[in-house]
């Protein structure tokens, strides 16, 4: 039951940089050095955000300016579609942006390429300011070093339409809480349905084998492992949830988009989201609304995924201790804690989610959900492997599709995968 990547700019999508770009901007590149003079003109480059934050992201620029006299930061939004192409141009000109808000999937090929800055090195003595799961997040497998300060965090609950519950003879005030009581209630739900109402809408992704307790990758981080026993075990569920039509029969071709809507009409009884989709459920399906229930992510983990957006700092920039020093500003607890203020997204700063922001409750669901969310992402782990790329998700979702409709089994579809990803893992 994946979830819907939730933060502001679309879904990052991995992607491998072309050859020229090994080493790109290396004859004229700067200093590694960030304890020098904060100064001079720097380029910010944001993803999808000036739309609906043009004046925060200007402000933020001008307390900048204002409080390092010496400097001029030029800030550009680049739109969601194309982004990482986009990467993947600049990178192989030698014209990537001195600071790159990325995704760790966006970060690892540039780290690989010599391009991304190591903060461990550059900007060590701020890493206690932030949450450790956070600062981890944009490490890359193989290397040493961190390549991104964290910016902003989401995760949200699971949504559920308790009257579906009613009508199927389920405890509404009982969702479960495990994969075991998952997997009854959806073949319940289904049975007493006529198979016309299935509980999820999504085939598993790397996430939900990451959360199921599968073990994704070997220690080293140079071959990947999701197809042992567990990888199988879950794979064999969701193949009897889709021929009991307890999986929505569409979830081969689901987008997170689709999966909403299915929800919406009540065709299917639990779907994954945020904060953010109560008014959407408010405005648009003021029935469900009525109805909605709302719980935890469930994991066998302990530990519920997160995803994250980082600010990358180009390791051939002119002016590092001005790229960095911005790089932090953008990311520092004052600013995050602003942002967040602004959208249903959270801060990776240290202590931030101790604010009562995200802890005082006013009786209200959407403040239950950031409550919620809050105290999850205070341990939560990005399961998505950084190196595990577009290309791999892919061949991926074909194997798994290939197994619920019963053309391979369970374990062969994710051998399958396995090949494939370490395939394109060696190439890359």
């Amino acid at each position: 039951m994946p979830m819907p990547r939730r933060a502001l700019a679309a879904a990052a999508v991995a992607f491998v940089l072309p050859l020229s770009a090994c080493g790109s901007g290396g004859d004229d590149g700067g200093s590694t050095d960030a304890s020098g003079k904060i100064e001079g003109d720097i380029t910010f480059q944001t993803w999808n955000l000036r739309a609906n934050f043009k004046s925060y992201f200007e402000g933020l620029v001008a307390d900048f300016e204002k409080k390092y006299p010496g400097t001029h930061v030029k800030w550009i939004d680049q739109p969601a579609e194309g982004y990482p192409d986009k990467l993947s141009a600049d990178a192989g000109g030698g014209t990537l942006p001195d600071v790159v808000n990325v995704s760790p999937d966006l970060v690892a090929p540039l780290a690989r390429a010599g391009l991304a800055l190591d903060l461990d090195k550059a900007a060590g003595k701020y890493k206690s300011e932030y949450l450790d799961g956070a600062w981890a997040s944009h490490q890359v497998p193989g290397m040493s070093g961190t390549y991104a300060f964290p910016w902003y965090l989401n995760t949200g609950p699971l949504f559920y339409n308790k009257s579906l519950f009613i009508k199927a003879g389920l405890d509404p005030g009982q969702p479960p809480k495990t994969y075991g009581e998952l997997f009854a209630d959806a073949l319940q739900m289904a049975k007493r349905s006529g198979g016309k109402v299935a509980t999820l809408a999504n085939v598993p992704t790397i996430e939900d084998f990451g959360r199921y307790g599968v073990t994704l990758m070997n220690k080293q981080g140079t071959a990947f492992a999701f197809n042992d026993a567990k990888g199988v075990e879950l794979l064999t569920k969701y193949k009897e949830l889709y021929d009991a039509k307890a999986l929505d029969p569409q979830a081969l071709t689901a987008t997170p988009e689709s999966s909403g809507k299915k929800f919406l009409t009540g065709a299917v009884a639990m779907n994954p989201g945020s904060a953010l989709d109560l008014d959407n459920f408010k405005e648009n399906a003021p029935s469900l609304y009525r109805n909605i229930g709302i719980t935890d992510q469930i994991t066998s983990t302990g530990h519920v995924n997160m995803y994250v957006m980082g600010v990358m700092v180009n390791s051939h920039t002119r002016h590092t201790p001005a790229a960095v020093a911005f790089a932090h500003f953008v990311t520092d607890a004052q600013n995050q804690m602003s942002f967040a203020k602004k959208v249903a997204i959270f801060p990776s700063t240290a202590g931030s989610l101790n604010d009562p922001y995200f802890n005082k409750e006013d009786g209200t669901d959407e403040t239950r959900v950031r409550i919620a969310a809050a105290k999850s992402l205070k341990n939560a782990v990005n399961y998505t492997p950084v190196l595990f790329s577009d290309q791999m998700k892919t061949a991926l979702r074909n194997e798994v599709a290939k197994a619920l409709q019963g053309k391979e089994s369970p374990k062969q579809a994710l051998d399958n995968a396995v090949s494939a990803a370490n395939r394109l893992l060696q190439q890359g």
